[in-house]
């Protein structure tokens, strides 16, 4: 996973608290057993004239993806449960601003990557539902974030 000093992760880390955010968000899906599947992100944004920091970082990591969006930003996504537990172990030392988010999003890229071959019961959807909702309520978001009712009726769980 590329060269990562701890100045590098300092840095890294530095950054996400700042221009990044972490998401844990339940996806519906056509194929596959399940018709739901859920998904954990890290993302970082960054201007598209100082999108070279962004390479920088995907460099260091050793993962991620760049794309140009229409309004002029550069975002950099790190997805996969496995990726994110193990980028988020790394930064977890120096994250400031977002610990609680990411605290919550490393638990639940654990409890997906462990069982990432097996159907989730109940009680670890209900679980990861409470860890959406901790980041949920730690985040900035301009759209309406969904309640716990929405989320266990997306899963298919009774309350």
């Amino acid at each position: 996973m590329g060269s990562r000093s701890k100045t590098n992760l300092a840095y890294i880390a530095g950054f996400l608290d700042g221009d990044g955010s972490l998401m844990l968000q339940i996806k519906k899906r056509k194929d596959g057993r399940s018709k739901i599947r859920f998904m954990t992100t890290i993302c970082f944004y960054q201007d598209t004239r100082h999108a070279k920091t962004l390479n920088w970082i995907r460099e260091v990591l050793g993962i991620g993806y760049s794309s140009e969006r229409k309004d002029g930003m550069t975002e950099l996504r790190i997805n996969g449960y496995q990726q994110v537990r193990d980028i988020l172990e790394s930064l977890l030392p120096f994250i400031r601003f977002k610990k609680i988010q990411a605290v919550a999003l490393h638990k639940a890229a654990k409890i997906l990557s462990d069982n990432a071959r097996n159907t989730l019961d109940s009680k670890t959807q209900k679980t990861l539902v409470n860890l959406i909702l901790v980041i949920q309520s730690e985040n900035y978001v301009t759209k309406k974030k969904k309640t716990k009712a929405e989320l266990y009726e997306v899963l298919g769980l009774t309350p």
